[in-house]
């Protein structure tokens, strides 16, 4: 199967008749997007830029997924995606047009490693971060859409039909084991799909420091160690050098500490301020838990889409990367495009 080949499609049909925006023409809703984080709102602007009707749900109070950000004293630290990286043409545009605005810039290539040697520095891809929060990046990209927060979505059924309402497709965009608990039994290509991806949890932890004491860097990988897996400078990473430090666990350390997140927070500081030799203890520890925070195994292809009118996205489908997640969702809009007869 080729890297953009859609799994499970191979009985649907190449299309269905196109739409007719008449009133009373169709009694059917669009397609329903559930999930508004980058994957759910790429889906849905190439919907709404060939004319079919979308509306996105979501669960939360904001948009923006596991591109989440959170504001403390009035300043947005980043919980969830540390920064994203760009390969592809088609994503470079996207992150060009967040330049523009204003939104996201170029930070840095190169972070440092500490491990038994000692500390080194690791260049790499140039990472590009968000002034505001990388949340507002995907409110960028949803300014024009539908979107629905404080939406609960309880279940999907064959039609399809979501929470008892019938639509022309629907696109869960959101990780696999959330998205099996939706899915019908009878579903079953979309089950198969969700099973064949596997994620690991994470801490994310932002500490607030009186000042800023730490050797300068902006990033940093820690390997081989029993609490932390990165910590990234947040101050630098926003640009205003605010004493705020942003660490995320190892997943074996997250797995013991899911049930209560918060009780983690004071091995994680001790963890952060004996890694970066800090002599005063953080002024506020927030603590945020990632029962599924990154992909490590899934489906070949970009996206699922099946004869059920089912379709999956997310950076299951591809690396854990968020050009990953905005590229499934793009793909899957599209192939829902060809289906649906759209533009």
């Amino acid at each position: 199967m080729s890297p953009g080949a859609p799994r499970g499609d191979s009985a649907a049909p190449a299309t269905r008749p196109a739409y007719d925006h008449r009133v009373g023409a169709r009694q059917r809703a669009g397609v329903v997007v559930v999930g508004a984080g980058i994957a759910g709102v790429a889906c849905a602007t190439e919907l709404a830029r060939a004319g079919i009707p979308v509306e996105i749900r979501e669960r939360a109070r904001v948009p923006g997924g596991r591109m989440a950000s959170r504001r403390f004293d009035g300043r947005p630290a980043d919980l969830g995606a540390a920064y994203f990286t760009v390969d592809d043409p088609d994503f470079a545009q996207v992150a060009e047009g967040w330049r523009s605005a204003g939104l996201a810039r170029e930070w840095t290539d190169t972070f440092v490693a500490y491990d038994a040697a000692g500390r080194r520095e690791a260049p790499g891809p140039m990472r590009w971060a968000a002034t505001r929060g990388l949340r507002s990046l995907v409110e960028h990209l949803a300014r024009d859409l539908p979107v629905t927060v404080n939406r609960l979505v309880l279940g999907v059924e064959p039609g399809p039909v979501v929470d008892g309402r019938a639509c022309e497709a629907v696109a869960l965009a959101m990780p696999g084991p959330q998205a099996a608990l939706l899915l019908a039994p009878t579903l079953a290509a979309a089950t198969r799909t969700t099973q064949d991806q596997r994620w690991s949890p994470s801490l994310a932890a932002v500490l607030r420091f009186p000042a800023r004491r730490w050797a300068a860097f902006r990033g940093a990988f820690v390997n081989d160690h029993p609490v932390l897996n990165l910590v990234c400078d947040d101050g630098d990473r926003r640009g205003d050098d605010a004493p705020v430090l942003v660490a995320h666990t190892t997943p074996e350390y997250a797995a013991g500490h899911l049930a209560l997140p918060t009780g983690a927070g004071p091995a994680v500081e001790e963890a952060v301020r004996d890694l970066l030799g800090l002599p005063e203890p953080a002024e506020h520890v927030h603590v945020h838990r990632w029962t599924y925070a990154k992909p490590t195994a899934g489906p070949g292809g970009t996206y699922h889409l099946d004869a059920d009118g089912v379709g999956l996205a997310g950076d299951a489908f591809g690396k854990p990367r968020v050009q990953s997640a905005w590229r499934s969702g793009r793909d899957l809009g599209r192939a829902l495009v060809t289906r649906l007869g759209g533009g």
